[in-house]
């Protein structure tokens, strides 16, 4: 799969924050009385947006997004439950053409003994993400759902850019009835507050964080790529790419997250303290929770969920998994991945109904170890992740291992453990001109910080 030639306006940087954020938020405030322009300013401000990667998929984003409410608009016409299953046909064949059309390929003449050159196919960014929520309403109309939505309303709920690249994926009914709410509203400045406070957060863990644990990650991984690794190599590649891709995403959905709240709308919560679970089980219930919703929602509840004895719950909790890991990427690394959490759900259910859960510190320390292992899966191609984990076991010797920006990395990890979830430090937190100062200082700091290096996209923008 091709990468695109341009760059994506990432909420860290710059542009971002100097130019593009201000030249909507005060035009949306403005417009704020008017439901339909302030609509249309956020439609055409999202596309921007997706347009300044690769304009060349703005027309796929707005086809798809206008073929799903054309969908829709028939259904509630006329509802046959053939209408939404076309639909939920055609958004998977685009996911499949452009994301995975290669691998299906390769895989089939791996099979057959042939070799096939790969298609030039760039994935567009974000797909996975803005495919899964219309096809998640499209099964919700097939259910009974009567929400049919006006074409503004449907193109904001998939386009608004906060959570149009990597999610939160958000289900309509979550979303679509806070549309008619006018911004300036009586909790106006306490969403505005709250919201920055958040986005700065975010930023802060982004800029600060999961950029310098990607040094520790990329060099310890890219030395992997053909030289081994002592024991405490391995362990630093591990666990840096751990928190690197915790406070990377966990980053994002709080700039998405306090982004939607600065113009008066209420994402979901993504993240919950998720290396702090107890379980396996207890991970998925804080990583990256709206996919892990999706995927009980819409994959493990139809196929029988836990309704149907011991062993259809564990094969159906590790289908779910695995098609889980394949959503993260067209590879086999990511099956693998999926189908190891699937197996340890699995046996986490099987554990529970027979004996008596873990002590809560030997069950956290098996679940992270688990969680970092299973990460070097995620990271590394399958040749790399052996000798990782080869290294990990000890294969190689204990070993010394120098860690760049050592003092930030305890500092990410002591906020991982120990510290509060940021959308609770934030839900909780009154605005004061203190406040105010601090949080001014720390946006000034992390200007400086993004504008001193090139900028890092986040990790789930390949998702």
């Amino acid at each position: 799969m091709l990468a695109s030639a341009f760059e994506p306006l990432l909420f860290s940087s710059q542009v971002f924050i100097l130019a593009f954020l201000p030249l909507v938020l005060g035009p949306y405030y403005l417009a704020a009385g008017h439901r339909a322009p302030r609509q249309i300013l956020i439609i055409l401000a999202s596309l921007v947006f997706y347009a300044w990667w690769d304009i060349r998929f703005v027309p796929l984003l707005v086809g798809l997004t206008y073929a799903n409410w054309a969908i829709a608009r028939a259904y509630g016409r006329r509802p046959a439950r053939w209408i939404p299953t076309a639909g939920i046909v055609l958004n998977l064949a685009v996911l499949v053409l452009f994301k995975y059309l290669n691998f299906l390929m390769v895989t089939v003449a791996g099979l057959a003994g042939l070799s096939l050159p790969p298609f030039s196919i760039i994935l567009p960014l974000g797909i996975s993400f803005f495919v899964f929520q219309k096809i998640a309403y499209l099964v919700d109309l097939r259910r009974g759902d009567r929400h049919i939505y006006g074409l503004c309303d449907f193109f904001m709920f998939v386009t608004f850019f906060p959570q149009l690249i990597a999610g939160p994926l958000v289900r309509h009914h979550e979303i679509i009835p806070q549309f008619a709410a006018d911004p300036r509203r009586a909790e106006m400045w306490e969403n505005l507050s709250r919201g920055s406070l958040l986005f700065l957060i975010g930023l802060l863990k982004k800029a600060a964080l999961a950029d310098s644990a990607a040094v520790v990650a990329d060099r310890l991984f890219l030395k992997a790529t053909g030289f081994p690794l002592s024991a405490a190599e391995a362990w630093a590649a591990a666990g840096s790419y751990t928190l690197q891709i915790y406070f990377d995403f966990s980053g994002y959905s709080d700039m998405a997250i306090g982004l939607a709240l600065m113009f008066g709308l209420r994402l979901p919560m993504n993240f919950d303290a998720p290396y702090r679970a107890t379980s396996v089980r207890d991970f998925w219930r804080r990583w990256h929770i709206t996919l892990s919703r999706f995927l009980r929602d819409y994959l493990y509840v139809p196929l029988g969920g836990n309704r149907s004895g011991a062993a259809r719950q564990g094969a159906n909790v590790v289908f779910t998994m695995l098609l889980g890991g394949l959503w993260h990427g067209a590879s086999w690394t990511f099956v693998v991945w999926g189908g190891l959490h699937g197996l340890a759900l699995a046996a986490n259910a099987a554990w529970r109904r027979r004996f008596r859960p873990l002590p809560s510190l030997l069950g956290w320390a098996l679940t992270l170890v688990f969680v970092m292992t299973t990460w070097v899966l995620f990271r590394a191609d399958f040749a790399t992740a052996e000798r990782v984990l080869a290294a990990m076991a000890g294969g190689n010797g204990r070993g010394v291992v120098h860690v760049d920006n050592a003092l930030v990395l305890l500092i990410g990890v002591a906020v991982a453990l120990l510290g509060p979830t940021s959308q609770a430090w934030a839900a909780r937190t009154r605005p004061s001109l203190w406040l105010a100062a601090g949080a001014g200082l720390a946006l000034a700091f992390a200007l400086l910080l993004i504008g001193g290096r090139l900028p890092s996209e986040f990790i789930y923008f390949q998702f």
